[in-house]
């Protein structure tokens, strides 16, 4: 819950993911260690530490920007 993850519907477990959100220009890297969301339209699931570390806890959800990382 704490660490810096992410759940994704088909990115490999153990993919690295540069994600910004640009309303706080903040910038984390997170692993993908689980699958979802389950919702339509959504791609990628943070988990708390990492939407605390990006500013957006309060917004629930909200736009980034994803780059996968080599």
């Amino acid at each position: 819950m704490n660490g810096l993850t992410a759940a994704h519907k088909t990115l490999p477990f153990g993919t690295k993911l540069r994600v910004t959100y640009p309303s706080t220009s903040r910038t984390v890297v997170v692993v993908v260690n689980d699958r979802g969301p389950f919702i339509r339209g959504r791609e990628l699931d943070l988990s708390y530490g990492a939407a605390k570390e990006l500013g957006m806890v309060e917004q629930g959800v909200a736009r980034v920007k994803i780059e996968r990382l080599k």
